[in-house]
């Protein structure tokens, strides 16, 4: 299917890495403190706590859910400590919350984070008022992305109609269950080690290198209101 942004009246766009370019390396202050959670926790030196943090990230979607699996941590502890970075690295993004807010329809933000982070990150790059909501990963009940249910709650939850929809993600992964609900998909390939983990192409209507520049495209096209 080619992506038809004509018939869609609800946006779903992933947080990290997405709405922010990967370029600002946020997600590598995230990554090595979940490291200095997990070594502390097991009383392992780096390389191990590495090790289990990407084995239970390829095997239960986050690396909380493992931990929460294997070892009954408290989500809230854990993301409260993982979160705790620096935000500097954001700035405010002028045109592209001009591009998000000229979307026709609603916006809402689908991360496997948590609420407070993603708000913080939000809130420094100026894109706070962009949004119609947000699911994370509290409401999904600790199944992440690309586990089904996280999908169909927040239909439930936004009243969203999948054939209305549309999902922008850097991982490739957590577009099939979009896809089989009936969503379009586009994947932001950042040409990482994991973005295309797990890819099936079946399930992509678009590929996009840079999201702005999509949203641009947009804009040129008439899209934007």
């Amino acid at each position: 299917m080619v992506f038809d942004p004509s018939i869609v009246d609800c946006w779903l766009f992933d947080l990290d890495n997405t709405l922010y370019p990967a370029t600002t390396r946020m997600f590598d202050q995230i990554d090595h403190r979940m490291g200095a959670y997990i070594a502390n926790l097991l009383g392992c030196d780096d390389d191990e706590a590495r090790r289990v943090q990407k084995l239970y990230f390829h095997d239960h979607g986050t690396t909380l859910s493992g931990l929460m699996h294997y070892h009954e941590v408290s989500p809230y502890e854990f993301l409260e400590f993982v979160h705790d970075i620096d935000m500097t690295p954001l700035a405010a993004a002028p045109r592209l919350a001009d591009r998000i807010t000229r979307l026709p329809g609603r916006k809402i933000v689908f991360t496997n984070g948590d609420a407070p982070y993603a708000e913080k990150v939000l809130a420094a790059l100026d894109l706070s008022d962009c949004f119609d909501g947000m699911w994370d990963i509290h409401a999904m009940h600790y199944r992440p992305k690309p586990e089904p249910s996280a999908y169909h709650g927040m239909i439930e939850a936004f009243g969203i109609v999948p054939e209305r929809a549309v999902f922008v993600e850097d991982s490739a992964r957590n577009l099939a269950p979009a896809k089989a609900l009936g969503m379009q998909t586009v994947w932001l390939d950042l040409a990482t080690e994991w973005g295309d983990r797990a890819m099936d192409p079946a399930a992509i209507d678009l590929v996009i290198d840079d999201f702005s520049e999509w949203l641009d495209a947009l804009a040129r096209d008439g899209v934007l209101g």
